[in-house]
């Protein structure tokens, strides 16, 4: 008998309920987050050979769970928390909300969706991520603390800071204040403290941008050949896209990052709207290479002005070189992942092309 065994993760509990192929509840069990909080529901399934699971958050507090399950070769669907909630609403019950029931939901969801996301054990992507959000929070805390020091500056200075004010500038501007006053000179000795804040995030973002080159150089990736995406972008799109081939097609991938519009055709009229959904993280890496490309003389520069005198407005011109970098994107990580699975060196006896520096890439 094949079953699907979904599970609702909290905290401190995780409450599996497992279905059969009828949809009928076979059996239901919760088990605490422990040291055997993972023994326990793998004993406990043992009974059905032909088991599948879901896991509701597969990459929030379902994280740990779906990795053992991953890692010990079982089957693990990564069902979305919205996707579950809806089939809550839509079920009989009047859409009660109760562990039980939610773990219930969750099989419902993976039973009746065809392209469920399949959970994969942790590599060198997951790596990327987490030192690109280092990376990211590192810069947040930067902004935050010069934001605050461009405050007081201007309370201490005249003719204040000035814009795109850094950890020098702000140094030198402190050397010049004199204060006279005690609320002045609780001011300036703030704005030293931020300052030394300033410096330490520049050493630690440095440090995890070095981390962020290695990192990158030994994936192998040839991301860092498409102009206007360095090493940082780079690691960001890596981490975030994980294993490409989950998406069949180009297009598939675009709907990933959000640079696919969405169409919104009714009768005879067909029209297409700005998509707001996808990887949000995605959606913006390929919007700072486009900005780098519009900058400087490449194709992608040429194709902007060719959208413009179309009669394109400067965001819809920008929103279509998006969508060029997607695909050019999509076609990169593919023929690297198609190099590591064959193992041919690179560009070698008719291997993958390299798209160089120019043109940054090919329409």
């Amino acid at each position: 008998m094949r079953v699907t065994i979904g599970v609702d993760p909290h905290k401190h509990s995780r409450t599996a309920a497992v279905l059969n192929e009828r949809g009928d509840l076979v059996d239901q069990q919760r088990f605490a987050t422990t040291r055997g909080g993972y023994r326990d529901p793998r004993r406990w399934a043992k009974r059905w050979p032909e088991r599948r699971w879901a896991v509701e958050g597969a990459s929030g507090l379902g994280r740990t769970l779906a990795q053992q399950l991953a890692s010990d070769g079982e089957s693990v669907g990564d069902v979305p928390a919205k996707l579950a909630a809806r089939v809550r609403l839509l079920s009989v019950g009047h859409g009660r909300k109760s562990d039980p029931h939610d773990a219930i939901s969750v099989a419902v969801a993976a039973e009746g969706t065809r392209r469920l996301g399949q959970v994969r054990v942790e590599d060198h992507a997951t790596m990327l991520r987490l030192l690109s959000d280092r990376r990211d929070d590192l810069v947040r805390a930067r902004t935050q603390a010069l934001n605050r020091l461009h405050v007081l500056l201007a309370d201490l200075v005249p003719d204040g800071a000035g814009r795109n004010l850094d950890a020098n500038a702000a140094a030198a501007l402190l050397r010049r204040v004199r204060p006279q006053s005690a609320p002045a000179r609780t001011r300036r000795q703030l704005a030293v403290d931020l300052l030394a804040d300033v410096r330490a995030l520049n050493r630690r973002i440095a440090t995890t941008e070095d981390r962020l080159q290695v990192a990158v150089t030994r994936s192998a990736t040839t991301l860092t050949e498409l102009f206007g995406i360095g090493p940082i972008l780079a690691a960001k799109l890596l981490g975030e896209v994980g294993d490409v081939r989950r998406f069949p097609t180009k297009h598939h991938f675009a709907a990933h990052t959000g640079t696919a519009p969405i169409e919104a055709s009714s009768g005879e009229v067909v029209r297409h709207r700005l998509s707001r959904v996808g990887n949000r993280r995605l959606n913006h890496a390929l919007y700072l290479a486009a900005i780098v490309q519009i900058r400087y003389p490449t194709t992608g520069q040429a194709y902007y002005r060719r959208k413009l005198a179309e009669g394109k407005s400067r965001k819809e011109a920008l929103r279509c070189l998006k969508r060029r970098l997607s695909d050019a994107v999509y076609r990169q990580l593919l023929a690297d992942q198609h190099r590591k699975m064959s193992r041919v060196p690179w560009n070698f006896g008719g291997g993958p092309r390299v798209i160089r520096r120019h043109p940054p890439w090919s329409v």
